[in-house]
């Protein structure tokens, strides 16, 4: 990949006169050159990690971010996220077909989105995914990069393989490149020797690289990546939606017993439901919540007929995020039962309406569960942990208010300024090595 970039890099060079100069042809101020004090930076983000038309959901940590980053009126953005390349719409090729609908192009929440095509080759495709990528948005980023609007930074999300491509073509277009890993790009995907290459030669040639969380940092740097380029910045949560509030109508008026658990995710594996409703057995008194759908539910809804518990659970199905506040507000408790996690967004949230979390002993849990009033964390990822850890925070039963106040070290606020220095500073040193003649 670094030879095929650094080709592309001397061929595009002689194609086109750097953005730049266009910029000052049209008569207009460059966005953003060398003094980064009161301009606003242009990004273009690219990541396959975003919401769509289709998937609403898909990646929303990604946009809640940019939202964010956007109205502090420092920086600019245009996001391009890939969707694989399907021909079909029809209902019987599932997924895919669902892929196939989502336009070339849509606006949300002000945010221009563009949605180019990539070849993905199912389950055989993993080595060459960074390349196939690559070369698909070569045509998207030449335009993109060369018009009289200027981006000034590459801000990628997830390494593997959106990272790797990125850097790519950072490479070849002289734009800085920050990535960021956010979980299985960690943590799985680097099992795998040809992957786990790839990342590293990314995390080298990428000007920042970012982790969500402490251990993601550990990790990382356990696999060889250079511990004096990644920075932590978590995500934030919206204290403003995220908010104590008297709990709502738990969905068509049925009662429900208290205590009231509640669980919110992507119903897979990994997610441990399983673990938690085999812990709700344990409990004669509670009501346990799920809100999320996906493949397992099926099983989880057989587990509980199984158990006998079926009449105390609530299947709930996908709830839009701007609803799920409410849903927070009627639970007495959170439980995460995750293998693995990046930074949980429903844990920033939960502890924001001022629900405490039991959860899983997963890495890096305990940089958000590590006060009383934040919850429990669980022994052992098994059903007999998770209670245990249960009946010690209903003991104490924390005060919500002081769960609440808490979760307010937790906003979108010091993440903002930290991400936009951490933008000037890549910046700032791009600048200074064009001026030296060295290569950055």
């Amino acid at each position: 990949m670094n030879t095929i970039a650094e080709a592309d890099a001397m061929r595009e060079k002689r194609l086109m006169a750097p953005c730049a100069l266009s910029t000052a042809k049209s008569g207009k101020e460059p966005v953003l050159r060398g003094d980064t004090d009161g301009r606003v930076i242009r990004i273009l983000v690219f990541t396959t990690l975003y919401p769509n038309v289709i998937q609403a959901r898909h990646g929303v940590f990604v946009e809640e971010r940019l939202r964010h980053l956007l109205e502090s009126g420092r920086i600019s953005a245009t996001v391009v996220a890939p969707v694989p390349w399907f021909p079909f719409r029809h209902r019987c090729f599932g997924a895919y077909a669902s892929l196939a609908k989502v336009p070339p192009q849509e606006r949300r929440h002000g945010i221009e989105i563009l949605h180019p095509r990539y070849p993905v080759i199912p389950k055989v495709g993993m080595n060459v995914a960074p390349l196939l990528m690559y070369r698909s948005m070569l045509p998207i980023f030449r335009r993109l990069l060369h018009e009289d609007s200027c981006y000034d930074i590459i801000d990628a999300h997830y390494l593997y393989p959106d990272g790797v491509a990125a850097v790519a073509l950072g490479r070849v277009f002289g734009r800085p490149v920050v990535v960021t890993a956010r979980g299985n790009d960690v943590t799985l995907i680097p099992r795998h020797a040809v992957p786990r290459r790839q990342i590293l030669r990314a995390a080298s040639g990428a000007a920042a690289v970012v982790t969500v969380s402490r251990a993601l940092r550990t990790k990382l740097i356990e696999l060889g990546a250079a511990s004096e380029s990644i920075t932590v910045l978590r995500n934030g949560v919206d204290l403003a939606r995220f908010r104590p509030m008297e709990a709502g109508n738990l969905r068509n008026g049925r009662e429900v017993r208290k205590p009231i658990w509640l669980t919110v995710g992507h119903m897979i594996e990994r997610k441990g439901m399983h673990f938690v409703i085999e812990a709700l057995a344990r409990v004669p008194d509670a009501t346990l919540l799920i809100a999320g759908d996906g493949p397992e539910e099926r099983s989880l809804r057989a587990l509980a007929d199984r158990l006998g518990v079926s009449g105390r659970i609530r299947f709930l199905g996908a709830i839009a995020h701007a609803e799920l506040g409410d849903i927070y507000n009627s639970a007495d408790a959170l439980f995460l039962a995750s293998s693995r996690e990046g930074m949980p967004n429903v844990v920033l949230e939960s502890l924001a309406c001022g629900t405490p979390v039991v959860a899983a002993p997963f890495a890096g849990v305990e940089e958000l569960v590590n006060v009383p009033e934040a919850g429990e964390v669980a022994e052992a990822r098994t059903a007999d942990a998770l209670f245990a850890a249960w009946q010690r925070l209903w003991r104490r039963r924390p005060d919500r208010a002081a769960t609440r106040r808490f979760a307010e070290n937790l906003g979108w606020g010091p993440v903002v300024e930290a991400q936009c220095a951490l933008y000037a500073k890549v910046l700032a040193a791009h600048e200074s090595s064009k001026r030296t003649g060295k290569a950055t």
